[in-house]
């Protein structure tokens, strides 16, 4: 069977990175990308990229001395706090651990450098995904363009515009946003909080509520504060989101009571703060296989970030449809036993990833992230 022409619609991790691995196993492919540029919005903070997953896709990609240029292997330590600022979890010994954090940017940016040019189309946002009579998929464009492939493949995130081809499902609001903040240069301007987050990943919890913070690249801090609120909360609270000032007297007076110290982590953070409403599909989504068209990352399996699996999870997919294409003979077939694959493991991390979330904001949320942090590590002796 001659190889099909591939279409992927999302440049981000999962995209690129099935985009490249095609490239180096000879098939050609096109990304579509709605951005103008690499950089035109934030990429967001940092990924630990899982040996297993993660990195096993970066090592399809042939890329891997380049991961470790940009990798931070000394970013993965963990931190737990109660809401008075008490620590109660540390794991700072990093000694041979093979989660390395990256920022999101960079690892996006390392994909795009190794990818011919000409493969990511700029500029190029959907506006529809269609199936002609004969099955083949037909993708349409904002810029009044259209182009018809064999395949397509939606790697557009959680508001995918392929995946209704192939099933009516919806994201569902979860009952928990994040406001997205960050704090610039924290080792010289605020070296308190620097040691407060520490090298890695920090949770405060309490309340049914949670302070995040993460260490990025080039001494930046990223901090979320995480509530359960209805969907439209800041608007029915009358959040003015244009204004830093506001809102971050809003989380300060959500977060009375807790610790001066980790209260700082919003009082000196940035104007640049954004609301997150965390979504998942249903746990178990699946659709009727159809030709010439499937799914990949969030758009397939979206799921709370308490799984800790989003990136690494599309980057996975990426590599096993490419690999899959690749390796035989029929691509039809490969693109079907893929699918099968990706449900059985994606099915399992959603329903730990939802598992995750609600015991996080449940009344004993401190306890469940302490309890499994000390299960992670199998009974090590984590008290500081």
């Amino acid at each position: 069977m001659t190889k099909p022409r591939i279409g992927i619609v999302g440049g981000g991790p999962g995209g690129l990175t099935l985009a490249r691995i095609l490239h180096v196993h000879g098939i050609d492919a096109v990304v579509f990308e709605r951005g103008a540029r690499a950089t035109e919005r934030p990429q967001g903070g940092s990924l630990d990229m899982h040996e297993e997953s993660g990195q096993f896709a970066i090592a399809c990609c042939g890329v891997t001395d380049e991961f470790k240029r940009i990798a931070r292997y000394e970013d993965q330590e963990t931190r737990v706090y109660d809401k008075h600022g008490k620590l109660r979890f540390l794991e700072d010994d990093v000694t041979g651990r093979e989660r390395p954090e990256v920022d999101r940017g960079h690892l996006r940016q390392m994909l795009l450098d190794s990818l011919p040019v000409g493969m990511v189309q700029w500029k190029r946002e959907l506006s529809r995904a269609d199936l002609g009579s004969d099955g083949a998929p037909t993708l349409a464009f904002k810029d009044g363009s259209s182009e018809r492939f064999d395949l397509v493949v939606g790697a557009d995130g959680a508001w995918s515009k392929v995946r209704p081809l192939l099933s009516e499902a919806k994201p569902i609001y979860s009952g928990v946003t994040f406001v997205e903040m960050g704090i610039d240069d924290v080792d010289r301007s605020y070296p308190e909080l620097a040691k407060l987050v520490g090298r890695g990943l920090m949770f405060a919890l309490g309340d049914s509520q949670a302070i995040i913070g993460h260490r990025d690249a080039n001494a930046h801090i990223g901090i979320y504060a995480a509530v359960r609120v209805e969907e439209g909360w800041h608007l029915e609270e009358g959040m003015d989101m244009a204004s830093g000032a506001a809102i971050r007297q809003r989380l300060v007076e959500r977060f009375s009571g807790w610790s001066k110290e980790l209260l700082k982590l919003i009082r000196r953070c940035d104007d640049r703060m954004t609301p997150r409403k965390l979504y998942a599909l249903p746990i178990g989504h699946r659709w009727e296989h159809r030709e010439g068209v499937t799914l990949l990352g969030d758009s397939a399996h979206l799921m709370s970030p308490f799984g800790g699996d989003g990136a690494n999870l599309a980057m996975w997919d990426a590599a096993d449809l490419a690999l899959a294409i690749a390796r035989n003979h029929d691509w039809k077939s490969a693109v079907r036993e893929y699918e099968v694959a990706m449900w059985a493991r994606a099915e399992p991390a959603a329903s730990s990833a939802s598992g995750a979330l609600e015991d996080v904001f449940s009344e004993n949320g401190l306890e469940h992230m302490v309890g499994h942090m000390e299960e992670r590590l199998g009974g090590v002796d984590t008290r500081p």
